[in-house]
């Protein structure tokens, strides 16, 4: 029997494993707070893009090795296997030898195409169900609501996730905020 065929990395395999992309695909105990707190600042005058939701565990397979072996933290060929993805991470010369060269610039490719600013991890809050990337921004002042009812009248910068009154209104919906990744919200901030 001939051994199993594995598929060279690349750029091609971003489009598989898709993230879940849109708060429906959070997990129950997570998404209502996210739900709430996204309309609360649209309601505000505020602007959300929703970026990435859950993550299948074999999208942060591929995103964490790609990333690590573009980064050179880890070569390609010492790249663990994971059930279910058939990704050669070595690439090679016509003579069989591995070409680190090419290896690296197919990871490189992906790290592209996945848009990746921060090295992913295996065991991500995504993974769960329990983080979301979005991007959020406004005008002016932004007057959002708590989960309380109280409404927030926001005036200071910056005008995106990194504001402290937002982030605190987020925490009261159960919502947050990442102290360094820009777009990353989860139930615990990590």
């Amino acid at each position: 029997m001939p051994p199993h065929a594995m598929e060279p990395s690349g750029p091609a395999w971003a489009e598989r494993f898709p993230d879940g992309g849109n708060v429906n695909a959070l997990a129950d105990d997570f998404r209502s707070g996210c739900v709430s707190f996204i309309a609360a600042i649209r309601a505000g005058g505020g602007n959300v893009t929703v970026n990435s939701t859950r993550r299948p565990a074999e999208r942060a397979y591929l995103m964490h090795y790609s990333w690590r072996i573009h980064k050179k933290t880890i070569n390609p060929q010492n790249v663990p296997s994971k059930t279910g993805v058939d990704i050669d991470w070595v690439h090679r010369n016509s003579d069989g030898t591995v070409n680190i060269e090419k290896s690296r610039n197919a990871a490189t490719a992906m790290v592209e195409k996945y848009d990746i600013a921060f090295q992913p991890s295996l065991t991500s809050r995504h993974v769960t169900g329990h983080a979301i990337d979005m991007s959020i921004g406004w005008r002016g002042d932004l007057k959002v609501q708590a989960k309380d009812g109280t409404e927030k009248a926001i005036s200071t910068l910056p005008r995106d996730g990194f504001n402290l009154s937002l982030r605190k209104v987020g925490k009261s919906y159960g919502v947050t905020k990442h102290s360094s990744d820009p777009p990353h919200w989860s139930t615990d901030g990590k």
